[in-house]
């Protein structure tokens, strides 16, 4: 993971989001997102060091990745945990994604890691593996996890410990502008019955949209190992094993990234100069920047399109394999974990049970981090729900049951191969490499990543 590996201590400084007090009143609106960038400028937020506070109470370090609507709504569910739990005074810091990565690899790295910690499912086995995660069986009197999907709460565990719980659950989609694909006369399916569309059908949709609009019908998937993940499910495949090889050769990569060239080279899908501006924001995506009518992403991100598109957008369900077999699955959209040497276990696993077990407090999180993983919440929530938060839970509503059960987390090489997926990918669209070249290449630089 990368990061500056010099160690810096909470007590080193006090920026905007660390709270010392709960007694203090939130940060406004202005402030936070004020305060989001400036995290992101100092690499991370910090806090204090120490588990009891002046007045004797059990100090816990709490941090997160988001944006400011989910700063402020953990905000208020912590403030509800303190009313419920007042000997525990929580400090919370958060930050955006890229910095928050680098901050939090820099205080594992240092022994530093904060009590409660947001965790990403590319983060679970680095850090487990590393001795960096409490293994949660052992505060099983005080997290209680019967109400969550099984599958999900497997994605959390390595080597039969559970070091990580979901705290939500998405999956990818389709997502596109529906006033474009309306004037060129298409319609996406509306759920996976019956297998949905294939991905042959999709890229027919995707020559359509071409001809009738005069633009690429979507963004260029051939760049994405999310939708390589799809693809290769679809067919029978993983992208891992259950022993953390690669579960796909260089024929299946080949054929893939040939099957994502020819279009590119039809021009139905982004060309290279566009795919290549792609930088995990919406903003530089080809749908975002209006070259596209349609992207392949993760749903609970996708409400940053709203932004951009005048006439709002819909979400469609991932192609299937030609039989019909879904490669789409329910992915815990993070993680909570708690710090292997946290000097108050049982106060990390009170939060995290509140945090997702809580009426009061899923009423106030809503979907901020996807839909929840405890079944019985995620009942009584969908009514409450508002405006793309309810699109979202409407969209999930259609794949249920009809989606197979999520991979186990990937192994930690996977965060730079990730890297070198797209890297490689760049050769193929820019013509440089042939898809079999970028494919072998791939493959040998995975296996080396991974027995690294």
């Amino acid at each position: 993971m990368p990061g500056n590996r010099t160690t810096e201590s909470w007590r080193s400084r006090r920026p905007w989001s660390f709270r010392s007090s709960r007694r203090s009143h939130r940060t406004a609106a202005a402030a936070v997102s004020a305060g989001l960038a400036l995290c992101a400028v100092l690499t991370g937020c910090s806090g204090t060091d120490g588990s009891t506070s002046a007045g004797g109470k059990v100090v816990l370090r709490y941090t997160w990745w988001g944006n400011p609507d989910r700063a402020a709504r953990t905000e208020a569910a912590v403030d509800l945990f303190e009313k419920k739990y007042p000997d525990v005074d929580v400090q919370t810091s958060f930050a955006g994604y890229e910095a928050y990565k680098q901050k939090l690899a820099t205080q594992a790295a240092g022994g530093d890691a904060p009590d409660v910690m947001q965790l990403d499912y590319r983060m679970i086995d680095q850090y487990a593996s590393g001795g960096v995660l409490l293994d949660l069986g052992t505060q099983q009197a005080a997290l209680k996890t019967g109400e969550f999907e099984p599958g999900l709460l497997a994605t959390g565990r390595l080597n039969g410990k559970q070091y990580a719980v979901p705290q939500g659950r998405g999956t990818e989609t389709v997502v596109h502008d529906p006033a474009q694909w309306k004037e060129a006369g298409l319609e996406p399916p509306a759920d996976a019955s019956d297998g949905g569309w294939t991905w042959e059908q999709w890229a027919d949709t995707m020559r359509v949209l071409k001809e009738r609009t005069g633009t690429p019908g979507g963004t260029d998937p051939g760049q994405s190992e999310d939708a390589f993940e799809v693809w290769l499910r679809g067919q029978g495949k993983s992208l891992y094993t259950k022993d953390n090889e690669l579960g796909f050769s260089v024929d299946d990569l080949t054929r893939w990234w040939t099957f994502t060239d020819n279009l590119r080279r039809e021009g139905v899908v982004s060309a290279a100069e566009q795919t290549t501006q792609i930088d995990g924001s919406v903003e530089n995506t080809p749908l975002g920047r209006g070259t596209a009518s349609s992207d392949m992403n993760w749903d609970a991100p996708a409400s940053g399109y709203l932004a951009l598109i005048p006439d709002g957008i819909a979400l469609a369900p991932m192609p299937s394999g030609a039989d019909g077999t879904p490669g789409q699955y329910f992915k815990p959209s993070m993680f909570m974990g708690i710090a292997a040497d946290t000097g108050s276990p049982q106060q990390a696993a009170q939060l995290i049970d509140f945090m997702l077990n809580d009426r009061e407090a899923a009423a106030v999180l809503g979907a901020s981090r996807g839909i929840p993983v405890n079944e019985s919440i995620r009942a009584e929530i969908a009514p409450q729900l508002k405006d793309f938060d309810k699109t979202i839970y409407a969209y999930q509503a259609t794949l249920e049951g009809k989606l197979n059960t999520p991979p186990q987390a990937p192994p930690s090489g996977d965060s730079a191969l990730q890297t070198t997926f797209q890297r490689d990918y760049d050769q193929v669209s820019y013509e440089r490499m042939s898809p079999r070249e970028a494919a072998q290449d791939y493959v040998t630089e995975a296996k080396a990543e991974l027995r690294s």
